[in-house]
């Protein structure tokens, strides 16, 4: 189960932004299309008919989904945005404002209450957002307009849209108040609708499941959702570590887990002089930002993250801010600022390179995720490079020179 979890995660790396495509049809006929196919899936047609009627798309969606900043934005940038003093301070403070409940779910689920809160700040901002009526909006409007827009993720879309019907026909919110954000992700810790329905919980014992109200049965949900993704009580998400001298960056393979001894043994060790526990734990070593910037060893509970949402940059941002919250300093190495990054054309460009070069065999798309580094990296090997697998516009250069 694990070595299937690594790699559906590395494939979802490699899909990377998911664009929208030219609908099929106007807005009202795929309404009234979409209808079967719902009541199909057990919503009944009163739900459905109340929910859609009178709705109209949202115009702004489609440069929402464009603009993704997990997807377009360095990675130092993304969790330099997001882990900042002021969010660590805010979430220190929130959490103890609310520890009785933090310990309670903590003790009960098995889950670090603050990974949850680290969740709470990245997604919501310690619930401060939910109010703003600009970024939290019916999600019902919201999730008909992406299945309308066709995304890459049409499936999934679909999926949450049937999912968000069933949650208005169960209640307590009606189409106008089951409100969450633009791709439809409800409440405190911004759970998509199919999740709700799989790993909804009631935190508070009153009788319902409401995200957006109740923090605890938001606190509850994700705790359950995790452990359901293989979360394991007790393990770290990781450690940053610092790599000897000659060490074979090619062992920086996801799809690989091994024990976090057998890195040690190849002198991996922790910055800062710790040391390891549970040097039985498989992990695998994650360079981001190749052999100049911080580098992790991970644990499974760090692909948990990534099953909660499948961006690296997200992932490691509540991992990081998880520690901060607990009172640990910034990541010890430093990253690759000035680094210069290849625009889309020569990420076409490099792929391509890749693939006549015999390392590549995937999708010509410019989307530089897991699997396109791990072809760069195998051609740096070749070649008697370090084969970290960073792409930068300097490899765009170096791969067709290659090829001359």
């Amino acid at each position: 189960m694990l070595r299937a979890l690594v790699l559906a995660i590395a494939v979802m790396g490699s899909a990377a932004l998911p664009t929208v495509a030219q609908p099929v049809e106007s807005f009202d006929a795929f309404l009234v299309g979409f209808r079967s196919k719902a009541v199909a899936a057990g919503v009944s047609p009163e739900t459905y008919q109340r929910a859609v009627a009178g709705l109209t798309p949202d115009p702004r969606t489609p440069a929402l989904v464009t603009g993704q900043p997990e997807f377009a934005t360095p990675i130092w940038d993304y969790i330099d945005g997001r882990v900042t003093a002021n969010r660590i301070s805010r979430g220190r403070a929130a959490i103890s404002r609310n520890s009785s409940l933090f310990q309670q779910v903590g003790a009960r689920y098995g889950v670090d209450p603050y990974l949850l809160g680290a969740i709470w700040g990245m997604e919501t901002d310690y619930g401060a957002v939910l109010d703003n009526r600009t970024l939290v909006r019916p999600i019902i409007r919201s999730l008909a307009t992406l299945v309308h827009q066709r995304r890459t993720r049409l499936a999934e879309d679909e999926a949450d849209f049937i999912a968000a019907l069933k949650l208005v026909e169960r209640g307590p919110h009606t189409a106008e108040t089951l409100v969450g954000s633009w791709a439809g992700a409800i409440g405190h810790l911004q759970v998509n609708p199919s999740n709700v329905l799989a790993h909804g919980t009631d935190g508070d014992g009153d009788g319902r499941v409401d995200l957006h109200a109740s923090l605890a049965d938001a606190l509850a949900t994700s705790a359950v959702y995790l452990r359901n993704l293989g979360y394991v009580p007790g393990v770290d998400w990781g450690f940053e570590v610092v790599l000897p001298e000659g060490f074979d960056y090619l062992l920086a393979d996801r799809e690989t887990m091994r024990p976090v001894g057998f890195f040690a043994e190849r002198g991996v060790q922790r910055v800062a002089g710790r040391d390891f526990d549970r040097l039985e734990e498989p992990g695998f070593l994650y360079v981001p930002a190749g052999r100049n910037g911080p580098k992790f060893l991970m644990t499974r509970n760090y692909l948990v993250l990534k099953g909660y949402n499948f961006s690296d940059s997200y992932a490691l941002s509540v991992a990081h801010m998880t520690d901060r919250l607990k009172g640990a300093g910034p990541f010890v190495q430093s990253w690759p600022r000035g680094t210069a990054f290849p625009d889309l054309a020569q990420r076409r460009e490099i792929q391509q390179a890749l693939t006549s070069l015999g390392y590549y065999s995937g999708t010509i798309d410019g989307r530089l995720g897991p699997i396109s580094q791990a072809a760069y990296a195998r051609f740096q090997a070749a070649r008697g490079l370090v084969a970290d697998g960073f792409i930068t516009r300097a490899s765009h250069a170096e791969l067709l020179s290659a090829m001359r």
